[in-house]
């Protein structure tokens, strides 16, 4: 592979990425790999994850498959755990994976969907990157990056619960900042905008709904996977080594 721009150059940096079996976690698993970064594709489908694991190495890229629960803090300690043991701690860590198994108004959401919600979302966020942090800080400090959206700062009508995660996440990547940086890690968030995965299908697979979206969005269509990777990139690689504690939305302007 050709050697990366030196400000994009992640050559000797292990990254773990959740949620990478598909969508934007995938992009970004191959984008981080492209500029040299060894890839722990991670995700509760150990499967999936191969699959894009084997799709970096064979472009030339360093990835390994991690099956990871976000949910189950133990599973979080362990993946750890085993990436010491097996000399590659993380030095970037791409909190991504995430849930939102209701639709519908807040206050018909059963508990067990809620639970669910902020177990993912936020605990596992928390989780995570306090076990990173934990390490980086003792290996010369490192890059944690969170994955929120722009429900964050606007929520969406049927994803109230979802949007508070979100915004959780915001103000979690605020306050880990403040704490880490004088030991060289830094925090920051994408927000993405109305992104085309299998996740937001429920909308971009609707045509209705998606006419409805697209007036709202300047840019007037959804985002690509790959149109949003390239910001976890900066706030991974050594182009931000002056940025923590920020939120870099990816939108299309809807949030303008």
């Amino acid at each position: 592979m050709p050697t990366p721009d030196p400000l994009f150059d992640l050559t000797g940096k292990t990254a773990l990425v959740s949620g990478a079996s598909r969508g934007i976690g995938e992009a970004i698993a191959h984008l981080l790999a492209a500029h040299g970064a060894h890839v722990v594709c991670s995700s509760r489908k150990i499967d999936a994850c191969q699959a894009v694991a084997s799709a970096i190495r064979e472009a030339g890229g360093s990835a390994e498959a991690r099956a990871l629960h976000v949910g189950d803090p133990a599973a979080i300690e362990a993946l750890f755990a085993a990436l010491d043991a097996d000399g590659r701690t993380p030095s970037i860590l791409v909190n991504n994976a995430a849930a939102n198994p209701y639709y519908g108004p807040m206050i018909d959401m059963d508990l067990a969907s809620y639970e669910k919600t902020v177990e993912v979302n936020l605990r596992g966020y928390f989780w995570a990157t306090a076990q990173a942090a934990r390490r980086m800080k003792d290996h010369g400090g490192g890059s944690i990056v969170n994955i929120a959206s722009v429900n964050a700062r606007r929520p969406a009508w049927g994803q109230g619960v979802y949007s508070m995660t979100k915004a959780g996440i915001v103000n979690m990547t605020e306050g880990f900042a403040k704490e880490l940086a004088a030991h060289g890690v830094r925090v920051n968030a994408v927000l993405p905008g109305l992104t085309d995965t299998k996740f937001a299908s429920a909308i971009t697979g609707n045509p209705k709904l998606m006419a409805m979206m697209s007036q709202l969005i300047p840019m007037g269509r959804s985002a690509q996977p790959d149109e949003i990777a390239p910001a976890v990139l900066f706030l991974a690689s050594p182009a931000s080594g002056y940025v923590t504690g920020t939120c870099l939305t990816v939108d299309g302007g809807y949030l303008a």
